[in-house]
């Protein structure tokens, strides 16, 4: 079952890159008390994120938070290093919460799983963005596969 409007983001746990490693987070830690936008994409490194989905975020984090957001996270089905070695390359700096879901954990909690075996690239998360305020969803955008309009950081600012 699919998240939706108005259903409290599941707890779990995620990995986040850190300077001294992988650290781990928990989701009841990232959202409780905050307004957060998450963010999701197929996979770091990957062409529509690395060009367009993660980089619009990073170019209106400023925008989002002088609408009330606390926290913009970005969350793929890979590895903590992984989501460390995209942040230094996309020069992430302290603007964007990367989180890792390696086992795509979370993102099955969530009902947002993609299935890409077939492309061998294994189960990943769809592309989405979610606005939650304190722990609750209030906004939802699931793109199509292969889609990108209403999870750009535009789309979320429009709806804020």
């Amino acid at each position: 079952m699919t998240i939706k409007v108005g259903d409290q983001i599941p707890s779990a746990k995620l990995m986040t890159p850190s300077p001294d490693g992988p650290k781990e987070i928990s989701t009841d830690d990232i959202f409780k008390g905050r307004k957060v936008v998450l963010f999701a994409v197929p996979g770091a490194f990957t062409p529509t994120c690395s060009a367009k989905h993660l980089p619009g975020f990073i170019e209106h984090a400023a925008e989002l938070r002088a609408k009330g957001v606390d926290t913009i996270a970005c969350m793929a089905v890979n590895d903590a290093f992984v989501m460390g070695a995209w942040s230094k390359d996309q020069n992430v700096g302290e603007r964007i919460l990367m989180l890792a879901d390696g086992s795509g954990t979370f993102t099955r909690l969530l009902g947002l799983e993609l299935d890409l075996v077939a492309r061998g690239l294994g189960v990943r998360s769809q592309r989405f963005a979610l606005v939650a305020e304190d722990g609750r969803v209030t906004h939802l955008a699931v793109e199509q596969p292969g889609g990108f309009d209403v999870s750009r950081a535009e789309a979320v600012l429009a709806a804020l």
